[in-house]
């Protein structure tokens, strides 16, 4: 999601909830996303998941950013689309059970992202994860 602050866009980041994130900030913030249901569209992923992690309903019009991959090896498609959101609402992120610590088997309910930020492209570049990069600056070339 972006909006325009003057020529500039700005863009839409959530930074990944629960413990193992809680103290890391540049290279950990991302553009809302998930898995693909089974028989279930890209774009009608992006959009259900954009609104479990953020409680935002978005509305296109959607322009294709195409893919990215992760250094995992994931591809990662996205849309850019116009939307707004005020900071001082905050977001309603859908919760998920992890084990923590790890091999413990204790189960904690973390939110998926814990906030949000509207950022410039500069700082954006910053804070995003490296794998989602290329998908930022396809956004930044098609807005400017």
């Amino acid at each position: 999601m972006y909006r325009k602050d003057g020529t500039q866009p700005e863009f839409f980041l959530i930074h990944p909830g629960g413990p193992f994130w809680m103290k890391k900030n540049g290279g950990a913030w991302s553009i809302p996303k998930g898995l693909v249901d089974a028989d279930e569209e890209l774009l009608d992923a992006a959009i259900r998941e954009f609104k479990e992690e953020t409680g935002i309903n978005p509305a296109g019009p959607y322009r294709s950013l195409g893919s990215a991959k992760t250094k995992s090896g994931k591809s990662i498609h996205a849309w850019v689309f116009a939307g707004s959101w005020n900071p001082e609402s905050g977001i309603k992120s859908n919760y998920i059970d992890i084990e923590w610590p790890p091999k413990s088997g204790k189960i904690l309910s973390i939110p998926e992202a814990d906030r949000a930020e509207w950022m410039s492209f500069d700082k954006a570049s910053v804070m995003i994860n490296s794998g989602q990069l290329p998908l930022l600056k396809r956004a930044y070339e098609l807005l400017s």
